[in-house]
């Protein structure tokens, strides 16, 4: 039986988050009622002249930086020929031959395992409009209309595209999800899948293990979540080994993702750069971007997640709750901003990770929501170090401070959860408890240290979890030891 391994490389479309569209100044606002964001130059009417949009220029030198590419000097920009009924100018200007950035790499990690994925390319386009079909679903096999919107028409969008490296769908959406991070940690994109400000195309093919030549590829358009993305290749890779095992012909083609489906239909023949008859874009002249661009750009560019990872686990915090924090990006500024105050790296981060997370998501409110500062939090770290509370009454304390009660103090007194960390106070309990229960006494007396947590746990009840649980400790040592 043959061992087949799948060839995979993703094409990623990035929306940029620029105020105005590339070759014109029309605001980008994809909120906007329908065509009120056009111009001349995005609706392509005649004799309107395109000019590059610098800030989207420096967004995809950002890019190409992170992704450790070598950035060309001189680019071009081209015309790329194809019908469709929301690209306005029937051509679409992109980079061909001459992009911006080449030659690059990304570092995955799946289940442990590392690998490194090629970046062949990162150019330079604009997007095209979008058609909205009247339907109950919206897709146009079930519409008997269609209506064009050109808002999104010449917004900024960086085609990203890697080389064949990846070889599982959890291989492609480690990827992807790390591109997504890279990008968004860059500020240059919102990188939000649900609304298409990240599209993803992938090339897949399948041949025999240990084989050099690659199979026929099909590429599956237009993904817009990890999951489908995931989902839609290993579908693939299926459906390609059933046809060769089935002595079939894989045709190379471009292929639909159905959601609802799980399955992937044919849409047209693939076409070849040749189908789209580039040529050098005459309204605009080369592409230059000279050293000191370069610097400046480069000067401020932020930690990269990879790197920061790495960084807050080198500072003794755990790998998952590193890559919790870093994922959401917010939460791993809270987390440095609390460190640089003094607060403990592993306590922060264990309630950034568990308590501030759950708050979040069951509340379904950002972090920004919330008003929780790192001050906040080196504040009750400060409690918890001083013994003024215990570690199951910070993690309450926190959870209102998250809904907006004030600071860990002022929660703490309003409460009446501040520990009891007085001896004297905890000696009458703990005699309480001894008192009435001579059988364990006897057990700690010979020197069974085993129901000293059942004393611990009833002189807790008895204060309403406020005692210090380590004084209450000592002190029952102290008393059953001592004579």
């Amino acid at each position: 039986m043959t061992n087949w391994e799948a060839v995979i490389g993703i094409e990623t479309h990035v929306e940029l988050q620029t105020r105005s569209k590339m070759f014109c100044g029309c605001e980008v606002n994809f909120s906007a009622d329908p065509n009120t964001t056009v111009c001349p130059v995005c609706l392509a009417l005649p004799g309107a002249l395109p000019v590059p949009n610098e800030e989207a220029i420096e967004g995809i030198l950002k890019i190409g930086a992170a992704l450790d590419c070598e950035l060309v000097e001189s680019s071009l920009f081209h015309r790329k020929n194809y019908f469709y009924p929301d690209l306005p100018k029937n051509y679409q200007i992109s980079q061909y031959d001459v992009p911006l950035c080449v030659d690059g790499h990304i570092d995955i990690d799946v289940d442990g395992e590392e690998a490194r994925v090629g970046i062949t390319r990162v150019h330079m386009e604009e997007d095209t409009g979008k058609s909205l079909h009247g339907s109950d679903t919206g897709r146009i096999h079930d519409a008997d209309h269609s209506l064009l919107d050109f808002n999104r028409s010449g917004v900024p969008l960086v085609e990203i595209v890697s080389e064949p490296d990846i070889r599982s769908p959890e291989q492609a959406r480690a990827y992807a999800a790390e591109l997504q991070r890279v990008v968004r940690a860059l500020g240059v994109s919102d990188v939000r899948l649900e609304e298409g400000s990240v599209r993803f195309d992938a090339n897949i093919s399948v041949r025999p293990a240990g084989q050099a030549e690659f199979g026929t590829r099909t590429e599956v358009k237009n993904m817009n979540s990890l999951r489908s993305l995931q989902r839609a290749i290993a579908y693939e890779i299926q459906r390609q080994i059933g046809v060769i095992e089935g002595n079939g012909e894989i045709v190379q083609e471009t292929r639909h993702w159905n959601e609802d489906s799980g399955a992937t239909s044919s849409m047209r023949s693939k076409e070849e750069s040749e189908d789209y008859r580039y040529f050098q874009e005459p309204d605009l002249v080369p592409l230059h971007v000279d050293g000191e661009w370069r610097d400046r750009v480069f000067a401020g560019l932020p930690e990269l997640p990879s790197a920061r990872r790495k960084r807050i686990v080198a500072a003794g915090v755990e790998p998952q709750a590193a890559a919790t924090l870093v994922e959401a990006g917010d939460l791993a500024d809270l987390f440095d901003h609390a460190v640089s105050l003094g607060a403990d790296r592993k306590q922060i981060a264990n309630w950034l990770t568990g308590e501030v997370v759950a708050h979040l998501r069951r509340n379904e409110v950002a972090l920004a929501d919330t008003g929780l500062s790192a001050a906040h939090l080196n504040e009750l770290g400060s409690l918890v170090g001083e013994g003024a509370l215990s570690s199951t009454a910070a993690k309450e304390v926190l959870g209102h401070v998250l809904s907006g009660e004030g600071s860990p103090r002022e929660v703490a007194a309003a409460r009446d959860l501040t520990q009891i960390s007085d001896q004297t106070a905890l000696d009458a309990e703990v005699d309480a408890v001894l008192a009435a229960n001579p059988d364990v006494v006897e057990r700690l007396r010979s020197g069974d240290m085993k129901p000293i947590g059942f004393v611990v746990g009833q002189v807790m009840k008895a204060t309403r979890g406020k005692a210090d649980p380590k004084l209450v400790s000592e002190l029952v040592r102290s008393k059953t030891q001592g004579d």
